[in-house]
This record gives structure tokens, sequence and C-alpha cells, in this order.
């Protein structure tokens, strides 16, 4: 076994505070964005740009996450792992990248999406919001998502006491419902639902959380570099 995230840590009453947490704050951050940009007080927001809301989400996660991280048995030290297992996450990362940009089509979405972009008043790009939307999603998201969807959610569906159960054990009940409730949170549904079984797998195998952050970091990260080369906004 790569790693041993089955004893957990006797100061956490409980475990999964840790992993929800971080996860929820960043959640809660999109919805009040939602609700500023809401007709009804879209007209008191003029004089606000919003976009910066994204630089405090990212700043309050990482504020949670570094709180916690003690907490995170299942984020020793990346020692000892294969590399036959890094490259593997490496090309699931890419794949799910190819994947996400061409799966755009209206019946495979849940919705619009409006998209982010980080252009300044004169149409440059804003590098400050270049940064903060980059280390966000590259850095910040593979983190808070594999540690609630993968590390808690996967394995607490088949058992309350979570860090008893090894990834590789988990329900073909846990397995779909992960990848389904990945998915809503997307607004590209069936890339979202091919993202959520490829990460799901990806920890299942290997079972070390290293890899699949690091394949959901490599996908975000190509995406946000290809969405800055082509301008397509709506994939952030």
């Amino acid at each position: 076994m790569l790693f041993q995230d089955n004893t957990p840590n006797k100061s956490v009453s409980n475990p999964a505070l840790a992993r929800i947490v971080p996860f929820v704050i960043f959640i809660a951050f999109i919805a009040l964005e939602s609700v500023l940009q809401s007709n009804w007080l879209s007209g008191y927001m003029q004089s606000l740009d919003l976009r910066w809301l994204y630089a405090v989400r990212v700043v309050a996660t990482v504020t949670a996450l570094a709180y916690f991280w003690q907490h995170y048995v299942e984020l020793k030290l990346p020692v000892n792992i294969p590399l036959s297992q890094w490259l593997g996450a490496i090309v699931i990362g890419i794949g799910v990248f190819v994947l996400w940009i061409n799966l755009d089509h209206p019946w495979l979405r849940l919705g619009e999406s409006h998209g982010f972009k980080p252009l300044s008043a004169d149409g440059n790009l804003d590098v400050w919001l270049v940064c903060f939307r980059l280390t966000g999603a590259t850095l910040v998201v593979p983190l808070i998502e594999e540690l609630f969807w993968r590390s808690y959610l996967l394995r607490w569906i088949d058992r309350s006491d979570f860090l008893q159960v090894s990834p590789a054990s988990v329900s073909h009940k846990a397995f779909w419902l992960t990848a389904v409730l990945f998915a809503s949170e997307h607004n590209l549904l069936f890339a979202g639902l091919l993202a959520g079984c490829a990460y799901n797998l990806l920890y299942m195998r290997t079972r070390n959380l290293w890899l699949p952050i690091c394949a959901h970091a490599i996908t975000n990260g190509l995406l946000g570099i290809w969405v800055l080369y082509t301008q397509s906004w709506q994939f952030w």
C-alpha cells in the first residue's frame, strides 16, 4: 500500500469537517456572487467589480485548508509513488482536458456559463485577476475538491467512519453517485461525469490522493492556459 490513511487523527472529533468546510466555503462564495449579480441587486453592485470575489474566495479557502492541514492524513508527503503512476495521472489530466474542451455541446451542458473574463477596462488582461484565477483553479480547487469528493464522499457513502475505508474497496454505488454529484457541480455535465469517473478510478487504483489531485491540477492548468490563449471565457 502506498500510504496508510485509515488511522484517524485523535485530535479531530469529526474528521469530515476538515474535508467539508473548505469545499463549502468555496461553494458559498459562488452562491454569494450569483446573488450579487441577480437582477434585484445588480443596480447596487454596478460600482463593484465582483470578479475580485474570486480572489477573496481563494484566500478564504486557503485559510481553511491551512487551518485543517494537520488533519489530512491522506496528504502525507507523496514519497515512494512509482513513476508509472505519476505518468498515469498526467495522462489522465491531459485526457480530461481534451475531453472538456471538445464536449461543449448544448445537449451535453447544464445551462449556460458566462465564464470569467479577467480583462481590464482597456481590453487587456488584468495580470492580478489572471494570477488569482489560475492559482485558484490549478492549486486550490484540486485540493478542496479531491479532499471532498474522493477522500471524503466516495468513502463516506459506504461507511460513516470513512477513514477506515480503503479507496480500492468502495462500492459501485459510491463510485457512480460521487461521479454524478461531481458532474452536477459543473456546467459541462457530461464532461464533468467523465472527469469524476476518471479521478475516482485513479484514486481507487492507486489509493493515493496526490495522484487525482495531480491529474485534476493538470486538467485545470491546461484549461486555464487554453482559455487565456483562445479567450474562450465560457470554460472559466
